[in-house]
């Protein structure tokens, strides 16, 4: 079957429904106890690339799964009223897993604007894998 709806519409679609937040905004959220920032980019990216201090791993194919509470995967870190805010490389997988999770019922999940590479590009620290 040919494909039909493109990931790139879905992003589009995914972005203009959720919340996104700045970089420099989402460090003062972090740092202020206010959001928990979470990485769903595979473990090899984190591993090259390098992560956010302090940000949780949830690698995005078992993000749903880690979120709710009656799965047998679920994870005591998202049973927050903080800010969740995804972050993938650029966005594009961020944005569509915000989404998902606030059709789960997640009013705190949401996106960082831009991504990993947005966060570098603010300045911010990106802490290298020894």
């Amino acid at each position: 079957m040919p494909v039909t709806r493109h990931a790139i519409d879905m992003v589009n679609e995914a972005q203009a429904q959720i919340m996104r937040i700045a970089p420099e905004y989402a460090a003062r959220m972090r740092d202020e106890g206010k959001a928990l920032l979470v990485d769903i980019r595979d473990i090899r990216e984190l591993d090259r690339v390098g992560r956010i201090a302090d940000a949780f791993h949830a690698p995005r194919g078992m993000l749903e799964f880690w979120v709710d509470p009656k799965s047998p995967y679920f994870k005591d870190v998202f049973a927050t009223d903080k800010a969740i805010i995804l972050f993938c490389t650029s966005g594009w997988r961020s944005a569509l897993a915000a989404r998902t999770l606030n059709d789960m019922g997640m009013e705190n999940a949401c996106d960082l604007d831009g991504g990993l590479n947005a966060w570098g590009e603010a300045g911010l620290p990106i802490a290298k894998t020894e």
